[in-house]
């Protein structure tokens, strides 16, 4: 690297202020192998100025809801060095857009069906398409079959369960 290159790093501060973010995140990220720096002669860390755009990019892809771990390896091609351009976010996005679209969906369809339960978290409904679809676990016994077994009681999302035993 040319000195001009050298002297136009950043600092960690000035990364955390220029990316609105912690100081502590910009460490994280760098654990997380989402940004990479390099150490001065002082054993200070110093960062290209190209970290400000992958760090917008982590922060978007946040915000709509994608895991770190999917970011990761969406950047995992891309050289740290590299100023992530407009030909880079097509190809994140279109690598992400139908895990966006399949939670919209989701989402969408909780939304409508919210509206069917009472939301009194007993789960003892005969039919309850967000929690007991089909009635299955009806088939197991009455009462409130998530609360009293820690036995696994379907393939649903794990997400939305609500067993705490």
């Amino acid at each position: 690297m040319s000195d001009p290159e050298r002297r136009a790093m950043l600092a960690v501060g000035e990364v955390a202020r220029r990316s609105g973010i912690a100081v502590s995140t910009v460490h994280f990220y760098e654990a997380k192998g989402l940004i990479a720096g390099e150490r001065t002669q002082g054993n200070q860390r110093r960062y290209p100025r190209s970290v400000l755009r992958r760090i917008a990019i982590i922060r978007i892809a946040q915000r709509a809801g994608i895991p770190l771990a999917t970011v990761s390896e969406a950047l995992r091609d891309l050289p740290h060095d590299h100023t992530p351009n407009a030909r880079d976010w097509r190809h994140f996005t279109e690598t992400w857009k139908d895990m966006l679209e399949a939670r919209i969906e989701s989402l969408v369809q909780l939304r409508d069906q919210l509206t069917s339960c009472i939301g009194c978290g007993c789960l003892s409904l005969e039919d309850c398409p967000l929690r007991n679809p089909d009635d299955e676990l009806g088939q197991r016994g009455s009462g409130p079959r998530r609360l009293l077994s820690t036995e696994p009681t379907s393939d649903a999302d794990p997400t939305l369960d609500l067993n705490i035993g």
